[in-house]
């Protein structure tokens, strides 16, 4: 491995750090900040709800601003929207918490959507692997997250405002760590433009891009209504508010196995729809067990639900690839199943913050969760079939 490959791939995977761990770190101590703040469950269900409106946004105009100024110094700018957006939602108050977590979406929308072109492009014949890589970067940084929100707030004087702002050191590290690959700044040829602009009216057209996109949605609306409300659901059901957060952190956990294990296995088989099933079977048997098992079994159902978490956001980022030809395409698949997806994700937490202030129960958003998963199952068998988007 030469210098210049090692560097992108520790950019890449800083990079990717970043991409999760703003987010989940709002969770565990949603309640605090709420009681804070004096808001309301359906506001602070729509903290969790507005980087999904803005990834929604932003993510079909990912490729285009890309293809323009080049994938590297998009990435780049992205870094620093992100930073001054963790910085805004710090201060303390809920316009600025509201104007910094919208924020934070749009730098986190170009990381989503452009890595998956990256990879194919920069690492042709080890997508399976550098997507594994990526997606573990990923979880450990959401996981570490998750886990360490409570003890900050509860015992640092940092407060809420500490726990959330903590992150702009990591953003500010993939900076600096991104700065060498703003030298070789790759942009679409300008005589491939027309082509792509083509094949892009036939990917809204393809049934299997759409079933990517709702596969995409599907599965981040149960992660991020998970990550929301999980820690609530299980104080509800009488767990100490640390422990529930550090139950957050091992379903967080029990992801990285297989977001690293599942993009392999996806790129090295020709049909991924087994892969599929059993995804689903596991986040049945999580959220059933969480409805209607023992309490004592919680460890258990979290694990579940993570490895199925896992390995449905890997599967999901192995079709970006595997279901297009070129990485302009992945690119394009990736906007447009991260754009639609996230629409059709943040209408996860917000609906379960009303639910739970309509019945002041959680049966209902567990059974969303179960229904949910069963709707994920009909779509990715279309999605985990051996053909492509592009026709």
């Amino acid at each position: 491995m030469n210098k210049k490959t090692f560097l992108l791939i520790i950019g890449i995977i800083f990079i990717a750090s970043t991409l999760r761990s703003p987010l989940t770190s709002v969770g565990p101590i949603i309640a605090p900040i709420r009681d804070n703040l004096g808001m309301s469950n359906v506001l602070a269900g729509f903290l969790t709800t507005i980087p999904l409106l803005a990834f929604a946004l932003i993510s079909p105009f990912a490729p285009k601003l890309a293809n323009r100024f080049g994938m590297e110094i998009t990435l780049f700018l992205s870094l620093c929207l992100l930073t001054l957006g963790i910085v805004i939602r710090s201060i303390g108050s809920v316009p600025l918490l509201v104007v910094g977590t919208f924020l934070i979406g749009v730098a986190i929308a170009f990381g989503n959507v452009l890595l998956p072109g990256l990879l194919k492009l920069s690492f042709p014949l080890h997508i399976g692997l550098m997507t594994g890589i990526y997606s573990v970067a990923m979880n450990i940084s959401a996981t570490i997250a998750a886990g360490i929100s409570v003890p900050i707030v509860e015992k640092t004087t940092f407060g809420w405002q500490g726990a959330l702002g903590i992150w702009a050191i990591l953003s500010v590290i993939a900076l600096f760590l991104w700065l060498p690959q703003l030298k070789g700044r790759e942009k679409l040829p300008a005589k491939a433009k027309q082509t792509e602009t083509e094949k892009k009216n036939s990917l809204w057209r393809s049934p299997t891009a759409w079933a990517v996109t709702f596969f995409m949605g599907l599965q981040s609306l149960l992660f991020y209504s998970t990550s929301a409300w999980m820690p609530e659901m299980l104080t509800h059901k009488g767990m100490e508010p640390s422990q529930a957060g550090w139950m957050l952190s091992l379903l967080q956990f029990s992801q990285l196995p297989m977001t690293f294990i599942i993009p392999i296995i996806a790129g090295k088989v020709k049909d991924q729809r087994m892969l599929v099933l059993g995804t689903v079977a596991l986040f049945l048997l999580g959220y059933g067990g969480v409805l209607l098992g023992s309490f004592a079994f919680t460890p258990l159902w979290m694990i579940a639900i993570g490895i199925a978490g896992g390995s449905a956001f890997g599967l999901s980022m192995m079709f970006f690839t595997l279901r297009t030809e070129t990485h302009m395409e992945a690119a394009q698949l990736s906007g447009m199943a991260q754009s639609y997806g996230y629409l059709l994700a943040a209408v996860g937490p917000v609906l379960f913050g009303f639910l739970h202030d309509l019945t002041d129960s959680w049966t209902s958003p567990m059974v969303i969760f179960l229904v949910v998963s069963v709707i994920m199952l009909i779509c990715g068998m279309k999605a985990g079939k051996n053909e492509k988007v592009i026709v």
